[in-house]
């Protein structure tokens, strides 16, 4: 890092530190009033209406979502983005802070009003930054929406254009396996392939005293459940990771009627990209395959939600600098690839990137769970991710700056 630009980042960190309050405010108060995805209106408004005090232009997307920029409009400097996602989860939040969901079924159980926040944050410092200190280029922020959902609202950005440009893109995601102050990151893959599949059965029912003139529906459904995640750990490389679990089951309404109808949902994860372009077509012979004795009719709905996320090893680097500046070297930890799943890999499809993992427990408590109505987080990690964020973009901006100046230097050479 050049000394401009480290000074830069230390000018941000303390611009950050002053607006620390009021990050959390905005965080306890986007958790208060959580929205599904694509639905995310209340939620663009807060945070259009602060950039925009600011005085940074914002541009609403088609659906649901914003863009804003920071640098001059006309600079022709390399451009850095900035992700953050929106969207909560439809589930009751069951914890008992003054600032729990106002919203029944639905809440923020992902960290997503965290990951707003510190975006706005970063936003905001490098805005201020360059009113002191002209940016080398420009710093795009990402407000994306429905990322719960499959394929997931990145391809929605993504078409609109707005990796136009980008050189690099960053993102971090809540970790509460890991204390606050704390930040994992890893080169490579950081998350696994994931889909939703659906199978709907459909076949003769009748009476439970007379089984064998049915199609045995339930029964069928329970040997789907349980026998095709064991034939998938047969059929796909054991070396690909890949799990098969369900979520959701139903079928019937009364203990002495065989049904007609019947559905079983879950989410299918690889860890392996290889092995994810080849699984759609074995878990539907598969299903076809298990259901067969029974007469039933099945109907498979594969999903394709997303591919892993592979962080670029040079942008992991970056990020890696970065939080060793805000947290210091010693608070940077390895982490594994997880099964989960997230949308952010479709915009490394287009250019180089990486995501960090940010500690959400509070020091010496408990140890809480994504995607969980209990899920509770540490108010710390928002300066936090902001300060990430902000210097990731700083420093990606001043690599990208002096490789540009480089190349400069050798063509007129």
């Amino acid at each position: 890092m050049t000394p401009d630009a480290q000074h830069s980042a230390l000018s941000t960190s303390q611009i950050v530190a002053d607006l620390a309050t009021e990050l959390v405010d905005v965080r306890r108060d986007l958790h208060a009033h959580p929205e599904p995805s694509w639905l995310e209106v209340r939620t663009c408004d807060v945070v259009a209406t602060r950039l925009e005090k600011a005085g940074i232009a914002v541009q609403g997307l088609p659906r649901s979502g914003l863009v804003a920029e920071v640098g001059h409009p006309d600079s022709d400097g390399p451009v850095v983005a900035l992700r953050a996602d929106l969207d909560a989860l439809p589930l009751e939040d069951e914890t008992t802070d003054p600032w729990r969901s106002t919203v029944d079924g639905v809440a923020h159980a992902c960290g997503h009003d965290v990951h707003t926040a510190a975006l706005l944050g970063a936003g905001l410092a490098l805005a201020e930054q360059h009113r002191v200190s002209p940016l080398p280029g420009r710093v795009r922020l990402l407000f994306q929406p429905a990322e719960e959902v499959m394929p997931g609202g990145a391809l929605d950005l993504v078409a609109h254009g707005v990796l136009d440009d980008v050189r690099s893109i960053f993102a971090l995601h809540c970790d509460p396996s890991i204390d606050v102050g704390t930040i994992g990151l890893r080169e490579g893959p950081i998350t696994a392939a994931t889909d939703q599949v659906t199978v709907r059965l459909r076949g003769k029912g009748g009476h439970t005293s007379r089984p064998h003139l049915t199609q045995d529906l339930t029964f069928a459904l329970a040997k789907v459940v349980t026998e095709v995640p064991a034939a998938l750990s047969r059929r796909l490389d054991p070396r690909a990771g890949a799990s098969m679990v369900w979520g959701r089951i139903g079928a019937g309404s009364a203990a002495n009627v065989i049904p007609a109808f019947g559905e079983v949902e879950g989410t299918l994860r690889v860890l392996d990209i290889r092995a994810w372009a080849a699984a759609q077509d074995i878990v539907n012979e598969v299903v076809r395959a298990v259901v067969a004795p029974y007469g039933v009719t099945p109907e498979v709905e594969h999903v394709r939600g997303v591919p892993p996320v592979v962080n670029d090893p040079r942008a992991a680097r970056r990020l890696a600098a970065a939080a060793g500046q805000v947290v210091g070297a010693g608070a940077l930890v390895g982490t594994e690839q997880s099964l989960g799943g997230e949308d952010f890999a479709w915009y490394l499809e287009s250019v180089p990137g990486a995501m960090a993992r940010l500690g959400t427990r509070t020091p010496g408590g408990p140890t809480f769970d994504l995607h969980q109505g209990n899920l509770r987080v540490d108010d710390a990690a928002v300066p936090v991710g902001a300060q990430l964020l902000a210097r990731a973009g700083l420093g990606a901006l001043d690599d990208a700056s002096r490789s540009t100046s480089t190349l400069d230097d050798v063509t007129t050479r």
